[in-house]
């Protein structure tokens, strides 16, 4: 039995585009860090970056299950002493929803080097108009 071993110029990347309406926000983020890493192809290897690009619209119009809206935070340390930064879901996503879908995904891929270069390829947009038409993007139904 031999191990798959992709080479750089035997990787072929995709583009996809999700469509986050409706849909939760983990959901949509799982999907995407999956695709991102390349999992979802018969040539993936862990050490290999073999991922495709991922497009996701509509981060807006996101939902987010249960009482997350009101009880989540996202919280950042500036790295002085007492400076946490917390913001509350329900404002992250009224005001940078497209930044909300980011941190999930950024969240769901390994913090490697691999996974900050597969983040490169991630384009989040808080409405249904993208800049990458000219990709021919292929619609991802999750």
């Amino acid at each position: 039995m031999s191990t798959t071993m992709p080479k750089a110029a035997d990787i072929e990347r995709k583009w996809y585009i999700i469509d986050a309406a409706g849909k939760p926000l983990g959901r949509v983020a799982a999907k995407a860090a999956e695709l991102l890493r390349g999992k979802h192809k018969p040539v993936f290897a862990p050490h290999a970056d073999c991922g495709d690009h991922v497009v996701i619209i509509n981060c807006s119009k996101a939902i987010l299950t249960g009482k997350k809206l009101e009880q989540k935070f996202y919280r950042r340390h500036t790295g002085w002493i007492g400076s946490l930064k917390e913001v509350r879901y329900d404002k992250l996503m009224s005001e940078h929803p497209e930044q909300a879908m980011t941190l999930a995904v950024k969240g769901m891929v390994p913090d490697t080097t691999i996974g900050r270069q597969a983040l490169t390829r991630l384009r989040t947009y808080a409405g249904a108009e993208h800049l990458h038409a000219a990709q021919n993007p292929q619609t991802y139904s999750l």
